[in-house]
């Protein structure tokens, strides 16, 4: 029995399921969680001092790297002079101008603490705006864990063969309606049927937690004009995507405008920390100088704001880094699906951006229903045989994989030549 073994033992007696998060248990690939030491630059590095190059990144925001030398120094200044004030400070006002400066089509933001929180903030924002109550959101995406977005979720609900939760009102269930992600008639369907009731569509531009889904050419376009047309507004949850396809997200990807948009950490470096933004008009009607109540203790902790403001001045004084990483998780989606050519392995590759998935199916995945047709009995083998090539994949079918500005051409070969070896095994087992 290694370290991480005898760790999670311990953890299950006082943490169900022994984690603090569904995805960490390693249940759909059949094996004991890795329990992490370090991590620096592109590697990770378990209890028994295994290191591993990681795709995970504490899923995305670890886009320059982990333990970056100019966040860290910037947190260990801030934290000497204390950890959190439930008080203003001066640098939640500098994240706060840098978001707004680098995302297009916001004007005021209000950080909170997770992603979960931005949404579930974002939501009431709309619906306290438009006076609606129904909201329209996509098979397979996932918006965190609130009572409202747990209804047919990605990420790690659908990892456990759940992707609906106990514990959620039929009530409050029942104002949240489901589309076809890159299917827009399902979407002015539902808008037809509850004319003058949707207060908004919320949407992963692009869908990262059914694995990656990048948007049908349009469907972007097409939400925005719907959402229109009926007089809803449009959330564009960024909690991956965000300072991660670009400097200003999706929004300046795309060419498309949200009303609405949601963070995660990547804006905290890693730190725990989220925001939601969009235009003054709309922020405006939040509390204190609006009706809309939305509150956080630790809501701009200083750690987290200094970490933020670091990474995103990085980010946004080296556009460099999103040309790089594009270019790298384009060559290495590349070459693995020139191993399915070789090894005829059932697989189809997704890839935008530094966002990439291998799904164990030979279907085109464009929306829930074709990620759904992965095998993930084979998933699980693949990610054993590349754990145990030293590649940290994300232990479940329905998630993404991160490249970095950390990591290298040699960091790429090896995760290409581990991927080979594991195809061919699986081919001739």
């Amino acid at each position: 029995m290694d370290t991480s073994e005898k760790l999670f033992e311990q953890a299950q007696k006082v943490m169900p399921g022994g984690v603090n998060s569904p995805v960490r248990a390693y249940r759909a690939v059949g094996m004991t969680p890795r329990f992490i030491q370090s991590a620096k630059g592109a590697y990770i590095t378990d209890v028994d001092g295994v290191q591993y190059i990681d795709y995970v990144g504490s899923w995305g925001p670890m886009i320059l790297g982990h333990a970056n030398p100019q966040v860290l120094r910037a947190v260990e200044q801030t934290m000497k002079n204390g950890l959190s004030f439930g008080a203003p400070t001066e640098r939640e006002t500098d994240l706060a101008n840098l978001v707004v400066s680098m995302v297009p089509n916001i004007e005021m933001v209000r950080m909170v603490n997770s992603g979960t929180e931005a949404v579930m903030s974002a939501v009431r924002v709309a619906r306290g705006a438009t006076g609606k109550d129904k909201i329209i959101k996509f098979e397979g995406c996932y918006h965190g864990h609130s009572d409202a977005m747990l209804v047919k979720a990605g990420s790690g609900a659908l990892t456990g063969g759940r992707p609906d939760s106990a514990g959620v009102p039929a009530a409050v269930a029942g104002d949240t309606l489901t589309a076809t992600y890159n299917d827009l008639d399902s979407v002015e369907r539902l808008l037809q049927a509850n004319k003058g009731q949707v207060a908004a569509v919320i949407v992963e531009p692009v869908a990262a937690n059914m694995g990656v889904v990048p948007p049908a050419q349009g469907f972007l376009e097409g939400l925005r004009a719907l959402c229109d047309e009926y007089h809803a507004l449009l959330i564009f949850d960024e909690v991956i995507t965000g300072f991660r396809l670009a400097r200003g997200g999706a929004q300046e990807y795309f060419g498309v405008k949200a009303d609405l948009v949601t963070f995660g950490k990547i804006i905290g470096g890693g730190m725990p920390v989220g925001a939601f933004a969009g235009s003054r008009e709309l922020m405006e009607q939040v509390a204190p100088t609006g009706p809309i109540y939305q509150a956080g203790t630790l809501s701009g902790n200083p750690v987290a704001m200094a970490a933020g403001i670091t990474q995103l001045t990085y980010l946004n004084d080296h556009p460099e880094v999103y040309t790089k990483i594009e270019a790298n998780t384009t060559w290495l989606a590349d070459q693995l699906r020139a191993l399915e050519d070789k090894y005829h392995a059932g697989t189809t590759v997704n890839q935008i951006g530094s966002l990439l998935s291998v799904f164990f199916t030979e279907q085109p995945v464009t929306n829930f229903a074709g990620a759904k047709s992965s095998d993930v009995a084979r998933y699980a083998e693949y990610f054993r045989h590349m754990l145990a090539q030293k590649i940290y994949l994300a232990p479940a079918q329905f998630e993404a994989m991160f490249v970095g500005n950390a990591h290298t051409q040699a960091d790429l070969d090896a995760t290409a030549a581990a991927a080979e070896k594991t195809l061919a095994a699986m081919a001739n087992a």
